[in-house]
């Protein structure tokens, strides 16, 4: 029997990249809900390809509330959450809700919410499967060796575009320049994160919760050719690696026919000219990592704090109304205030999301009428 797929976010990359696994393995997989945030002409197109499913455009009036009544509707086997940012939270507690397990992109899901998630997954008996590459590397790294063998998480970081710029440097950069990602092809937001290492920090945030390590035992390890998609260290001392090419069809694959391992069709990793290096990164230069850290310590509503924080900060960037590197100094404004509440529900969680948003928005004011005195 195929399984049922809802694509959310399908116009972006993580979605054209599902839909492309999908496509491949059209006998294993029907595809029941397609969602775009504003896109109407590349859902339609997508539609086209796959004309059995629902298409729902979550930016419209009323969008949201489709979106979630959609989910809910299709019934799905698994829903890709490809959604960027917190507005991806809520299709995936409906998607649980739905009985449907979820192969999740949308890290801020479990950086938000991770309590709150991991008991309705519990109460509905379904699967959060992890497709972000260095969470799949790792969960299939501990399938293999045993939870109770780990150690040491050891999360691989691209460095970006700006790994060897000095601050100085780094204090002129523009949206341009920060969206020029050496490796990836993603979308805005997430490159922006990726060049001031935000993402990383929201990643060591969600390996905290979905492998319940505490942050000490998460370590950040530069790869610049992002061959090296995580690694663990075993309590005897060994480390162990998952590489491959940085390709994202492979993790949404491996997610997709969870717990088979079946044929990807993808081109093998070759070995013949392959240099791999590994460096630590800097916390001067890259201060969202730290902040990060911080926030999964304090736990309650500060990664959420965090979040809310810094996609403020990333909007303003983008819009050029703040420097690159003021993202960690209006973040660390953020964190500085009390967000010691618990996660108990997600009206708790959207409150605090909204006052962080707040917060930041604020100090972005005063930042830029500062530079235009």
């Amino acid at each position: 029997m195929k399984k049922r797929i809802a694509v959310l976010g399908a116009s972006g990359s993580i979605g054209k990249s599902s839909l492309d696994v999908i496509a491949r393995g059209k006998e294993d997989f029907e595809v029941v809900l397609l969602s775009a945030h504003r896109d109407a002409a590349g859902l339609e197109k997508l539609g086209a390809a796959f004309p059995g499913a629902a298409l729902v455009l979550s930016g419209e009036k009323g969008g949201r509330e489709k979106l979630l009544a959609a989910i809910d509707d299709a019934r799905p086997d698994i829903t890709i959450n490809g959604i960027a940012g917190a507005a991806g939270l809520e299709p995936s507690m409906a998607a649980i809700e739905a009985g449907s397990d979820l192969a999740l992109a949308n890290k801020e899901t479990i950086v938000m919410a991770g309590p709150l998630v991991f008991q309705q997954a519990v109460e509905k008996n379904v699967n959060i499967l992890t497709v972000d590459s260095e969470h799949s590397a790792i969960f299939h790294l501990i399938t293999a060796h045993g939870e109770n063998s780990l150690e040491e998480i050891l999360l691989t970081a691209s460095g970006g575009p700006f790994r060897k710029r000095s601050l100085t440097e780094m204090e002129r950069v523009t949206p341009e320049e920060a969206l020029a990602h050496p490796t990836w092809n993603m979308g805005p937001k997430i490159t922006i994160d990726s060049a001031s290492m935000a993402n990383k920090g929201l990643e060591v945030i969600e390996a905290a919760g979905l492998f319940n390590m505490p942050p000490e035992k998460i370590e950040v390890v530069i790869h610049p050719q992002s061959i090296v998609h995580s690694m663990v260290r075993l309590r005897d001392g060994a480390v162990y690696a998952q590489l491959s090419k940085p390709d994202m069809r492979h993790p949404i694959h491996a997610a997709l026919y969870w717990p088979e391992v079946k044929p990807a069709g993808l081109a093998p990793l070759e070995f013949d000219s392959l240099t791999l290096e590994f460096e630590k990164p800097d916390p001067q230069r890259f201060p969202m990592l730290d902040l990060a850290y911080l926030a999964a310590r304090q736990g309650g509503l500060y990664p959420c704090a965090y979040n809310a924080a810094n996609e403020a900060a990333v909007d303003a960037f983008l819009k050029r109304r703040i420097g690159f590197l003021d993202i960690p100094r209006i973040t660390g404004y953020v964190l500085e205030r009390d967000w010691a509440g618990k996660c108990t529900c997600i009206n708790a969680v959207l409150e605090a999301d909204k006052n962080a948003r707040s917060i930041a928005c604020s100090f972005v004011e005063k930042i830029s009428r500062s530079a235009g005195a």
